[in-house]
């Protein structure tokens, strides 16, 4: 039988009336953040009862990407945990994807991100020599380079890159600009896309944008998201990667690199220091993993 996710969530959220007495406050708090999380498996065609503890990691590091309060991730911690307790009653799963799901603070929440390795893999995946590829390689780099948001990348405009400088100036959320430092090797990919390829790109088109479709127009967030689960399966990377993923490997990588929590906040365009304070716990567990290993005592 074809499992609807929404009847599925609306079946608890009548079950919590009924049974549980909560607050009409409260169930509208679960109704939309139970929506929202229908709307984030939706799109990867995924239904509620697949979800494993990595997607819920990774829909909560959705929502810490888009700005979203430690007190909101704590509520949407709080929905899906209900929900899914719930979901076991009916016996329509057998593992609670939640149950080593805590909130923030405990610093066991973690944003997806790649290892050093994969970050390696993936971004070489894209072949020399073929326009579209060189595009696509020039993007990662840059991303990669910056820890930017795809949205903020596909909408750099060829007036804000100084190579030169080797900057490039973004416009943010709630139009905040940040200047950015580009890495030697991502200028040199933006160097070799913009001389030789971005003209096949254009088609004769005058165009602002630096990143182009294959019909001459700006890059949207989904096709290049499109291109990046090609190379992510090139690659060889068996996770379920995400738009936001090399930008929270950027983050992760510059403090396990001894990058100061201030400076990474910037680069990111983060408003409040606790955003980024998510990735310290990151970090840890991998100095955590490092030290088990390696100390004689560990």
């Amino acid at each position: 039988m074809q499992i609807n996710s929404k009847l599925l969530i609306e079946s608890f959220l009548d079950n919590s009336w009924l049974e549980k007495n909560l607050s009409e406050n409260t169930l509208s708090s679960y109704k939309n953040d139970l929506l929202n999380f229908y709307d984030f498996l939706k799109k990867i065609n995924k239904e509620v009862i697949d979800v494993d503890h990595f997607l819920i990691i990774s829909f909560l590091s959705h929502l810490l990407d888009k700005g979203r309060s430690s007190k909101t991730i704590s509520r949407n911690i709080s929905a899906l945990k209900s929900f899914y307790k719930y979901l076991i009653s009916i016996d329509q799963i057998d593992l609670n994807p939640t149950s080593k799901v805590e909130t923030p603070k405990s610093g066991l929440y973690l944003p997806t991100t790649l290892t050093n390795f994969e970050t390696d893999a993936l971004l070489d995946s894209p072949r020399d020599g073929h326009y579209i590829e060189q595009r696509d390689k020039s993007m990662l780099f840059t991303l990669y380079a910056t820890g930017m948001r795809v949205s903020e990348l596909v909408g750099i405009k060829l007036n804000n890159l100084d190579l030169n400088r080797g900057s490039v100036q973004i416009i943010g959320k709630g139009n905040k600009e940040r200047l950015i430092p580009l890495s030697d090797i991502a200028i040199k990919y933006l160097k070799i896309y913009l001389s030789d390829y971005r003209e096949i790109l254009s088609k004769g088109r005058d165009q602002v944008f630096v990143y182009l479709s294959t019909h001459g127009r700006k890059m949207t967030r989904q096709s290049f998201w499109h291109r990046i689960k090609i190379y992510v399966k090139r690659a060889g990377i068996d996770k379920e990667i995400f738009p936001h993923t090399l930008r929270h490997a950027f983050a992760t990588h510059m403090i396990n690199n001894g990058a100061d929590l201030r400076s990474v906040q910037l680069l990111l365009g983060h408003s409040d220091l606790s955003t980024t304070q998510i990735y310290t716990h990151v970090a840890q567990s991998k100095l955590k993993i490092l030290h088990k290993k390696h100390h004689p005592r560990g």
